[in-house]
């Protein structure tokens, strides 16, 4: 999101015009994913991706195509039909599925509302980004119930609102080498990372170079260090039993997106035993992924560090 809108903000600056494509319906398999972007400047760059592909090609073509006409069009939307037997909006792609894409021609006349896109996604400052019929728009200080809402009612009304600002967040409660290890490929992921622990001194809290934010903290003591909401992750991967169920006992209460605990079965079967004597229930312990990650046989901290983000990707891009 960032590197897609500091492009644009660059190339409008220069005095040149951008064709900005985003993903604003979804059906089937379809490769592009709601929210997906693509940018194309007038003088033939681009960046992002929406599904890749011959009709990624095919799309930024028709794009450069416009942006060199003397009068850019309002801006429109295309469906394109993965069926390679599709009569109409055929994209030459067999996936199956559709997607409907956005094209929104920006002059230098969007550039005050890029520069404030640009400004809510680095300073994390809430607000809405609003394509429509009508063009693109900034809200500053909505909010979302979800992370994307689109409404496509016909070729010359529809909207796509996404929520800026709230970057998805990892909150990791444990600095040991899986913390590391998890850090490491999530910050490959666009996700904030927030790291915990309560040991001062430990090296690979202190080595650790991804984490966005780190904090020494009392494991008894982190209710209000992690927040609610469809943006929210919590792994907790502490080195201890004790401080793991301290962590979850706080957590389990919470509206939380992803919320896994590391160990094994033993150890789970005994944590939850005591959460239950302390009054929770079965039915909020079955939100805990536990044990943590997707059974692929992992040993080594970075394999665990694999197995838990697949697991959490998976439930991020809604996979059942």
């Amino acid at each position: 999101m960032q590197s897609i809108f500091s492009f644009i903000h660059s190339h409008l600056l220069q005095g040149q015009k951008v064709m900005l494509m985003t993903v604003i319906g979804r059906d089937g398999s379809s490769p592009g994913k709601q929210g997906f972007k693509m940018a194309v400047a007038s003088d033939g760059t681009f960046t992002g991706s929406i599904g890749g592909g011959v009709m990624e090609h095919r799309l930024s073509e028709q794009a450069r195509r416009l942006l060199k006409q003397p009068d850019l069009p309002a801006p429109f939307i295309v469906f394109q039909d993965h069926d390679p037997e599709a009569k109409d909006n055929r994209s030459g792609m067999i996936c199956s599925g559709g997607q409907t894409i956005a094209f929104i021609p920006l002059t230098q006349q969007e550039l005050a509302v890029v520069r404030q896109i640009l400004d809510a996604v680095e300073k994390e400052e809430k607000g809405v980004m609003a394509l429509t019929e009508k063009g693109i728009a900034f809200r500053k200080g909505e909010e979302l119930t979800v992370p994307t809402e689109s409404q496509i009612l016909s070729e010359s009304r529809w909207e796509y609102k996404q929520q800026l600002g709230m970057p998805d967040t990892l909150y990791i409660f444990g600095g040991g080498h899986v913390g590391l290890a998890l850090s490491k490929i999530f910050s490959h992921l666009d996700f904030k990372i927030v790291l915990f622990d309560n040991r001062n001194g430990l090296n690979t809290f202190e080595e650790n170079r991804f984490a966005h934010e780190k904090q020494v903290v009392r494991y008894t003591e982190v209710t209000g260090l992690v927040p609610e909401g469809f943006n929210v992750y919590v792994v907790i991967v502490t080195f201890a039993h004790k401080s793991d169920e301290q962590v979850l006992e706080q957590m389990l209460g919470k509206d939380l997106k992803y919320l896994g605990l590391m160990g094994s079965a033993k150890k789970i079967e005994t944590i939850f035993g005591n959460l239950k004597k302390k009054g929770f229930t079965d039915e909020q312990l079955s939100k805990v992924h536990a044990p943590i990650g997707f059974p692929i046989n992992s040993e080594t901290p970075a394999e665990i560090a694999v197995s838990i983000a697949a697991e959490i990707i998976a439930v991020k891009n809604g996979a059942k």
